[in-house]
């Protein structure tokens, strides 16, 4: 089965887990994408939903299905979103799309939270995929050389990047994650940092790993 024939099927199979009368967190990326295109089907029962990027917002809205400001809703019943990598901890890297912020904000306020990938997302020890964090423009250089000193790895600013936040995106690259839950605390204490694309805190409730074989394993 094709990568796109596998988010399909993720995407059909979450919807099965959203109540009538919910309020739906969506992620970004291409895997919430085709989640979106499948949510067209309940959209007459769910209440509005509350969007992490103004690419997703976008395509929900093309779709005539609600969206809402974060700031009108007090909680969340339930976040789809997807990550770029997880292991067996349910640990995740996030932020390829640069919407990490907002993501991390979603799920903060989610009841629960599914992560849905394909089981090429899934490894034993996060580091694969360099580990983005966001950050306010002013001074990115000193930014770069606190985070060398504090963490080390390669930070790299990402080319052509803003956020929707207006601010940059620095992907570092092999960075020891041996104790991913201290490089976060540490990430978060430089100050310019607004997020660190790691997510042990606020882990997913369930994950949904679609197989190439079009089957549908899931973690909890």
């Amino acid at each position: 089965m094709k990568e796109n024939e596998i988010k399909k099927c993720l995407g059909i199979e979450v919807i099965k887990y959203i109540k009538p009368n919910s309020i739906v967190g969506i992620g970004s990326g291409s895997t919430v994408s085709y989640f979106i295109k499948e949510l067209v089907r309940i959209k007459h029962y769910i209440i509005n939903t509350v969007s992490s990027s103004y690419k997703s917002s976008y395509q929900l809205n093309q779709l005539n299905i609600p969206v809402v400001d974060i700031n009108s809703v007090k909680n969340i019943d339930i976040y789809i979103d997807s990550a770029d990598e997880i292991d067996n901890n349910m640990y995740m890297i996030k932020g390829g799309g640069s919407a990490l912020t907002n993501e991390k904000i979603i799920s903060s306020l989610s009841k629960k939270f599914i992560c849905i990938v394909n089981n090429s997302k899934l490894v034993k020890k996060l580091g694969r995929f360099p580990v983005p964090v966001e950050i306010i423009p002013f001074s990115y250089p000193l930014i770069i050389n606190k985070i060398r000193k504090c963490v080390g790895g390669i930070p790299i600013l990402r080319s052509n990047t803003i956020t929707d936040h207006n601010n940059l995106i620095i992907d570092i690259y092999e960075l020891d994650l041996n104790n991913v839950k201290l490089i976060e605390k540490k990430l978060n204490n430089i100050p310019g940092i607004v997020t660190v694309g790691l997510f042990t805190q606020r882990i997913a409730d369930i994950v949904l790993v679609g197989n190439c074989d079009g089957s549908i394993t899931k973690f909890s």
